[in-house]
């Protein structure tokens, strides 16, 4: 009973990493009905400019603890910015010429050319994050838990409830929760739809470029350590539903789990396999999603 709480305690927090990947996508085609396909590069450099920030803050005499606190700001400014250059570069002219294929081609093509800045830039080996928290593991009922499992779940729950927050109680979240409803309507009502819309891609690559560093201590961090978290995460968006912010939490954990106890119980070559088997089920008996709404379109 132990080993089993002990892998969905671990799963768990891989589950949040891919939760957080995925709000991240839903922010995005909430207001436009698009996707960001190099959210996985957002993670990406997200945590190698924080590695970067976290190394010159320790080398002036900064903790490590303190030195990661002081990065966060400057990975999550970062973030923002990289989600406004791939949303003015990739997705903007798309929407206006209404492309199907425009943004999608895009954003991978800026995935692509992310990746080889990064591997110019960083090199191609993983590099080792340091971590914040003592690396030693606690004991809780027989169940051991790294002190940064612990931080990963917090802080994925708390910056996704910071989202909805800003989403219900600010001006601007409201404009982006009316453009999200209908961005025809919204437009008519004087908000400036094109705005909102940049401004959700700079939150997704902000909760993306978080996500990133939240992981980098328990993992090695290179250019190619985006890849796989974010398809990952976009079959995680695709059984919760795009449509439902909880329900990309909820794929996300089941993801986590699914896969820790597959990798542990039968075989670590097989642990992705119940993960895409469960996305052709939903894809072939519910295609909005476990929590997502079916919606009509009309032409």
């Amino acid at each position: 009973m132990s080993i089993l709480m002990q892998l969905v305690v671990s799963g768990m927090a891989v589950g949040m990493i891919y939760g957080v990947i995925a709000f991240g996508y839903q922010l995005t085609f909430a207001t436009s009905k698009t996707l960001n396909f190099g959210q996985g590069e957002a993670l990406m450099l997200g945590a190698l400019v924080g590695l970067t920030a976290i190394n010159f803050l320790i080398g002036q005499a900064l903790g490590t603890f303190w030195a990661y606190l002081l990065m966060l700001p400057i990975v999550l400014a970062f973030g923002a910015l990289q989600g406004t250059v791939v949303e003015w570069l990739g997705v903007r002219q798309a929407i206006k010429t209404k492309s199907e294929a425009g943004w999608i081609m895009a954003t991978i093509a800026l995935g692509i050319i992310f990746k080889n800045v990064a591997e110019n830039v960083w090199g191609r080996d993983a590099l080792k994050f340091p971590s914040p928290l003592p690396e030693a593991s606690l004991s809780f009922w027989g169940v051991r838990i790294q002190p940064m499992e612990i931080a990963i779940v917090i802080g994925a729950i708390g910056m996704m409830l910071a989202v909805e927050f800003f989403n219900r109680r600010t001006i601007l979240g409201k404009a982006v929760v009316a453009t999200a409803n209908d961005r025809d309507a919204a437009g008519l009502m004087g908000i400036n739809t094109a705005k909102v819309i940049t401004f959700s891609y700079a939150l997704s690559s902000m909760t993306a470029a978080f996500a990133g560093v939240l992981v980098a201590p328990v993992t090695l961090t290179g250019a190619t350590m985006g890849a796989v978290l974010g398809l990952k995460a976009f079959a995680v968006a695709i059984i919760g539903g795009l449509s439902s912010g909880l329900g990309v939490v909820v794929g996300g954990l089941i993801l986590g789990v699914t896969e820790t106890l597959t990798g542990y119980y039968i075989s670590t070559g097989y642990k992705d396999v119940p993960g895409l088997v469960l996305l052709l089920l939903v894809l072939s008996l519910r295609p909005s999603g476990l929590f997502g709404k079916a919606t009509i379109k009309k032409v």
